[in-house]
């Protein structure tokens, strides 16, 4: 069994809930046969919308369940599809203040560390899966400099330090539930977010070379 770790985070901004905390709620509340079949056992947390505390907690799950892969998801409203992203940068910089009420501006993740790390998952393989499932997805080359794009940053490094760890981070758009009525921002269902994300699952377990196709938008 290829065991991965997925990760969410917790609503933010306003918002009354968060899409990427919420499958992977649905991911370990109920038995997954598809992914049992498929040879992947699901482990999953649940991360405060935090730059002090999201990386240590990530961190601690990484230690405790021991993952051959990492998954880690957030919310990107405005997009219209599922996005993995393929490269995080070394910079916090804040447009709002995340949970804790902490705003950083132009500071660094990891002091010293390397200006941008990239994903070890086959983003490419999982965007051609997801197409060919019907579901929209695409490559994003920017994960912002939010909290989303800290836990990246932290995931890519720690793959750095494992061998045999792979190690990314996917957005997922938002939900009809925290879109209003006759807005047109593109929404997607739970119902779709957790088939893709399962399908994103399956396709990172089982590919170990990415796809040499050409792709990827800063969205």
């Amino acid at each position: 069994m290829t065991r991965v770790l997925v990760s969410g985070f917790e609503a933010f901004g306003g918002g009354r809930s968060n899409p990427s905390g919420e499958v992977v709620r649905r991911l370990v509340s109920v038995p997954q046969v598809e992914l049992a079949a498929a040879g992947v056992e699901v482990r999953g947390v649940v991360l405060p919308v935090s730059y002090r505390a999201s990386g240590p907690l990530l961190m601690e799950a990484i230690e405790a369940h021991s993952p051959d892969v990492v998954i880690a998801l957030g919310l990107a409203e405005g997009r219209s599809g599922i996005t993995p992203e393929r490269v995080a940068i070394n910079l916090d910089d804040a447009r709002i203040a995340d949970n804790e009420g902490a705003q950083p501006i132009d500071e660094a993740i990891e002091e010293g560390g390397p200006a941008a790390r990239f994903s070890t998952l086959p983003v490419k393989s999982i965007v051609a899966a997801l197409t060919e499932a019907g579901i929209p997805a695409s490559v994003s080359l920017s994960a912002g400099s939010f909290v989303c794009n800290h836990v990246a940053y932290l995931a890519h490094g720690v793959a750095e330090q494992r061998p045999g760890l792979r190690a990314g981070f996917i957005h997922v758009p938002a939900t009809p539930d925290l879109v209003p009525a006759g807005s047109s921002v593109p929404t997607m269902t739970f119902d779709e977010l957790e088939r893709g994300i399962r399908l994103a699952i399956v396709t990172a377990a089982r590919t170990t070379e990415d796809a040499r196709v050409p792709g990827g938008s800063i969205h």
